[in-house]
């Protein structure tokens, strides 16, 4: 099911049905990540890097040196912090596309099942937000795990599997379901969701792919939910 569940969003992303929703999000998605570059490295430019050459006022003939060493260690801690922010802007990015990924999505395979309502704008987004804070809350603990050697990448899998899982899952089923409705549903099929969103983060720990993960997680979950409630004969769409 799961399997199954991926495959179709993978044929998905390069349908011609969604190539509008495909540029949009890529487009999107780089250009939320090139602001938040530039806003780390002004910052890290700005106070932190002042704060550590002052340790060195004395040292003139190191200066050259110790900007080189800064910047490359900069350098690594601006690209470990941008990949600890994808999981939120995708969470977010995906809050303003699901429902064109899932309105072709039901279209297209699910012709015979009445259609999906979309959420209306401002729960939508506020719905995001708070699931944009919780991510980010649960990737500073994967970041603080990260110095837990043979913990650091099962922290990663696992914290971004739950929450993206649960996000993703909890969006498609409120398209049929009220959000109390969604949040139970999926909590009946835990295991389930949890496990779709493994995958998401696998999807998610790929470079440069992982650009397109709103749409891959979006449309997995989509069909995931349909599978799953044509299963459950006491929760049918």
């Amino acid at each position: 099911m799961i399997l199954d569940a991926a495959r179709q969003s993978l044929t998905n992303l390069f349908a011609p049905e969604t190539r509008s929703v495909f540029w949009k999000v890529l487009g999107l998605t780089i250009l939320v990540l090139v602001g938040l570059w530039f806003a780390l490295r002004g910052a890290f430019m700005a106070f932190l890097f002042p704060w550590l050459t002052s340790f060195f006022p004395d040292v003139p003939d190191w200066a050259g040196w110790l900007a080189l060493i800064f910047a490359i260690l900069a350098g690594i801690g601006l690209a470990l912090m941008l990949a600890l922010l994808l999981s939120p802007v995708t969470a977010l990015i995906a809050g303003l596309f699901l429902d064109d990924v899932a309105d072709v999505i039901e279209k297209r395979d699910y012709p015979q099942d009445a259609a999906g309502t979309a959420m209306p704008l401002g729960p939508a987004m506020a719905s995001s937000i708070k699931f944009l804070g919780v991510v980010i809350l649960g990737n500073i603990v994967a970041l603080l795990l990260l110095f837990i050697p043979g913990v650091n990448l099962v922290a990663f899998f696992l914290v971004n599997g739950y929450l993206l899982g649960r996000e993703f899952f909890e969006f498609a089923a409120m398209r049929f379901r009220s959000p109390e409705e969604a949040r139970l549903f999926r909590a009946k099929h835990a295991s389930t969701v949890f496990l779709g969103g493994l995958v998401i983060a696998l999807f998610l720990a790929i470079p440069f792919v992982n650009l397109l993960t709103p749409l891959f997680a979006a449309g997995m979950m989509v069909h995931l939910h349909k599978m799953v409630s044509a299963r459950d004969a006491g929760f049918r769409v």
